[in-house]
């Protein structure tokens, strides 16, 4: 019986930085260049669609990893990371240079296995994901170690994350009850929360003095970030300690929604292509790759891993 249908959205980035630092650099190309987070990523990728059973995969892309619409709301949004300002452009981020260099293999890589890629431009790859999951017409599996992610988790709609921040040999099944459990709140209240949180990964200061507890009872008690801020104007259902914090954050939590927020209305569609078995000339074609690059077996277990699911469904 063919296998259902389910798509999968790869947080790109989030996935070969994790290779780049998982995989010891000492495997090189016949040229001495670095390939540990391309061979890092086809193995990721191998085992993902092997466990996960995905008959549809995209690669969701950073085509600008800091937006200047969000930097104009928070200038501080992932300040810290840049190295280079580009006026006309994305700032350059923090990447180490033997990881920069992989970037465009990784590209082809994807595309000789048959990954469709997809970025928007001035938008980050969450923008991406939250756009495509949002109206997708099958399941869907979002592979990130991104928490902020979590604010699509929907088990109505069976939209889950398979979070990958304690490695690849911990994946975690995040739905619903997984982020009730975790913070005590819903995924429909995650970005609320992770706006009164802050992040200071993310270069977001939150409301000084709420953290995850306070955060979450506020949810509980006035179910959105406008509530709790209606509920402190009135000066009702939190104490006079958390209203003032709440109150001095104004200007903050005008602005911050908008930065924490996915993005779900893009001008994207996912691709109605599956995975499937690649064509003679293809397969000669990562094979080619896959000898100039010293990709061995990783691109071999993806390629396999690829054709396994896609016979799978047919």
């Amino acid at each position: 019986m063919p296998r259902a249908d389910r798509l999968m959205l790869l947080d790109t980035a989030s996935l070969y930085f994790r290779a780049f630092y998982g995989v010891p650099d000492k495997v090189k190309a016949p040229d001495g260049s670095p390939i540990n987070a391309a061979r890092g990523l086809l193995d990721i990728i191998a085992k993902l669609v092997t466990l996960y059973e995905p008959t549809h995969v995209i690669a969701c892309w950073d085509d600008d990893w800091r937006p200047q619409w969000r930097v104009d709301l928070i200038p501080s949004y992932k300040a810290h990371r840049v190295v280079e300002v580009v006026p006309a452009g994305p700032d350059v981020e923090e990447v180490p240079d033997p990881l920069e260099a992989q970037i465009p293999l990784i590209r082809e890589t994807l595309t000789a296995i048959g990954i469709p890629i997809i970025g928007v431009a001035e938008h980050e790859a969450d923008d991406v994901i939250g756009t495509l999951a949002t109206n997708s017409a099958i399941p869907v599996d979002i592979v990130t170690g991104d928490r902020d992610l979590f604010q699509l988790v929907d088990d109505a709609r069976d939209v889950r994350v398979i979070y990958t921040a304690k490695g690849m040999s911990n994946l975690e099944i995040v739905t619903d009850a997984t982020v009730v459990a975790k913070y005590g709140v819903l995924p429909s209240q995650y970005a609320d929360f992770a706006t009164m949180r802050g992040d200071a990964s993310d270069g977001l200061p939150g409301v000084t003095g709420v953290g995850d507890k306070t955060a979450a009872i506020l949810l509980q008690a006035h179910a959105d970030l406008e509530g709790i801020r209606a509920a402190a104007e009135a000066g009702e259902g939190m104490s006079a300690g958390v209203r003032a914090k709440v109150l001095a954050a104004s200007a903050y939590l005008d602005v911050a929604p908008t930065v924490v927020a996915v993005a779900t209305s893009l001008p994207i569609t996912a691709p109605g292509i599956p995975l499937r078995v690649l064509d003679p000339a293809e397969a000669d074609a990562a094979t080619a790759l896959a000898e100039k690059w010293n990709l061995g077996s990783s691109m071999v277990r993806a390629v396999t891993a690829v054709s396994n699911a896609a016979l799978a469904a047919s």
